[in-house]
């Protein structure tokens, strides 16, 4: 009872967040049953006919939606896997950086995108891939190349995205990998240095190594998010006329509840999505667990 008494202003912090989290994450929840209904908002959801199945029947036998299916998971695949590669690779070169100086200005540089909204960075995007005007076209017709329609382009869009997407985020795994090397024991590089080890092999025998668990337990739980393509980067970028490479469940949600009206159908999409998460963030905590001990608490 004591350590209870001892505890209990730290358990009194905790109910702000568990208030949102009961109010904006379980509370939503119960409209999953619009899912199953016929919805019509005037009747709501007690009086909106039920309908079982039917509409994740026509959800799954409409041809969009093993292309907006595939999208949504080749985009995510990507940004998961150069999300992670492309960050250790940065943090390495850092980590090579003797100026202590320099070094901090990088790695500001490279996490500032983190926290500027996709309302502004693709504004940016769009004005610096303009086929007329942007920066990236003028420099193609300077070595007498066509200009690329790269927003317009369904081989190009996609790309677009995995790449513009790790340009925004890799500054924060990339400072949270630095975190990991500063974590290695220094005596094993002098040990190293000792035995006429130069610094790749440095790199390669006892950087690389020290950060396995960190790199194993991020890949993993990225899994988790096998099904989140962005909603804010694709929806700020894509037009109509990429939708056959750029349209994702999250839009195609976006699209059928607040512009068709289809709340049901949306509902299910939306259920569906869940669902499949939820299976691959229990498989990526499972793994993570199995590989590295991770555990919530």
């Amino acid at each position: 009872m004591n350590r209870v008494k001892r505890q209990l202003p730290l358990h009194f912090m905790l109910v702000p967040g568990i208030v949102l989290v009961l109010l904006f994450s379980y509370v939503p929840m119960a409209g999953i049953v619009i899912a199953f209904q016929n919805f019509v908002p005037l009747k709501g959801v007690f009086g909106s006919e039920w309908i079982g199945l039917d509409n994740f029947r026509f959800l799954f036998d409409l041809p969009d939606f093993y292309i907006v299916l595939r999208n949504t998971v080749f985009i995510a695949a990507m940004k998961i896997v150069t999300g992670q590669l492309f960050p250790i690779a940065i943090a390495l070169m850092l980590n090579e950086v003797s100026m202590q100086m320099v070094k901090r200005w990088i790695q500001t540089l490279v996490y500032l995108p983190h926290f500027m909204s996709w309302v502004i960075l693709s504004g940016i995007m769009i004005d610096i891939l303009s086929p007329t005007n942007g920066i990236v076209n003028q420099t193609l017709t300077i070595f007498r190349m066509e200009p690329i329609f790269f927003l317009g382009n369904n081989s190009w869009f996609p790309y677009v995205i995995v790449v513009t997407d790790v340009w925004k985020e890799f500054g924060f795994n990339t400072i949270v990998y630095l975190a990991a090397i500063t974590s290695i024991n220094p005596s094993l590089y002098e040990a190293s240095v000792i035995d006429g080890a130069n610094r790749f092999r440095q790199m390669w025998h006892i950087t690389l190594p020290g950060m396995r668990p960190i790199i194993v337990l991020l890949a993993t739980l990225s899994l988790g998010q096998i099904l989140n393509a962005g909603f804010d980067q694709i929806y700020n970028l894509y037009s109509p006329v990429v939708y056959e490479s750029g349209d994702i469940l999250d839009t195609m949600v976006f699209r059928m509840g607040l512009i068709d009206f289809q709340y049901g159908l949306a509902t299910a999409a939306g259920v569906f999505k869940s669902v499949i998460s939820f299976v691959f963030i229990s498989m990526a905590y499972f793994l993570a667990y199995k590989l590295v001990r991770y555990r919530i608490y």
